[in-house]
């Protein structure tokens, strides 16, 4: 469960990433804002979360007879 669950924060990070990313010359609304710092660390965070998350799983899965 655990491996699901980190690759779905993943899948999900990346999506959010994807969706924010320019596009047609015009940034996000972020940008400039004094949110733009904490949705860089929320960005960090959920990707170190699915990359624990995932390790955790995968750790479990190899230890498991």
């Amino acid at each position: 469960m655990t491996l699901l669950t980190g690759i779905a924060v993943l899948v999900i990070t990346a999506v959010a990433l994807a969706a924010m990313l320019p596009r047609g010359g015009r940034t996000h609304r972020f940008v400039g804002t004094e949110l733009e710092p904490y949705v860089g660390v929320a960005f960090c965070a959920a990707i170190a979360l699915g990359c624990t998350l995932l390790l955790s799983g995968a750790l479990d899965l190899l230890g498991t007879p």
